[in-house]
């Protein structure tokens, strides 16, 4: 399931089939909020034995992303790579006509990654001056922080840090659904109404 949404890239990974495994149709999960939809999922994930940084970051990933589909906030770009931005690959990303790019930064916990994902969402706004870029996190004392730093302009980049199983990722989730999202616009790199070509200049000049 989570192949053919492309949410998961291969047959075999483990934090994929967990995630089928626990949760075998998202679809049918009842919840009345975001936040609700994500606590239930991150539960049930926590009551596994095995649990890693890695494997907690991917499902975390998976459980947003499942969210997205069941709040109709598509498309949605998933290890996203953006044009003019190098070096960087987004968590997730979506496209809408009145902002442009707006990504999520996911971190279960943040520490000293809060810092990266800053720097990713400067290097975004470089680009894209109207880009809206959110740090979504699982760690409510290490959002407290963060946000402080936001306010005192020590982060300059992010423009919250949201943790999601409080109400604010609720009202972050109804504020998004207010835009319209769409496929980003193919990029010309160069454009101009005067343009010299060859064909043009054999036209001119025959026996060039």
């Amino acid at each position: 399931m989570l192949k053919e949404l492309g949410i998961v890239i291969g047959d075999n990974t483990k934090a994929g089939n967990l995630f089928e495994e626990l949760f075998p149709n998202f679809m049918k999960v009842k919840y009345n909020k975001p936040s609700d939809y994500v606590k239930t999922f991150w539960i049930k994930y926590e009551e596994q034995p095995d649990r890693n940084a890695s494997l907690n970051g991917k499902m975390f990933e998976y459980i947003l992303a499942s969210l997205c589909i069941r709040e109709g906030i598509l498309p949605l770009y998933m290890s996203a790579k953006v044009a003019f931005v190098p070096n960087v690959i987004y968590d997730l990303m979506f496209y809408s006509a009145e902002r442009g790019p707006i990504c999520w930064s996911v971190k279960t916990s943040l520490r000293e990654r809060y810092k990266q994902a800053d720097l990713e969402s400067i290097a975004l706004k470089y680009v894209h001056r109207k880009a809206l870029s959110y740090l979504i996190t699982l760690s409510e004392k290490e959002a407290i922080g963060v946000k402080t730093k936001i306010k005192s302009g020590d982060v300059i980049g992010l423009d919250d840090v949201i943790v999601a199983t409080n109400p604010e990722f609720d009202v972050l989730v109804a504020d998004l659904k207010l835009f319209k999202f769409e496929e980003p616009p193919t990029v010309k790199v160069i454009e101009s109404n005067q343009m010299v070509t060859i064909d043009k200049v054999k036209s001119v000049f025959p026996s060039t």
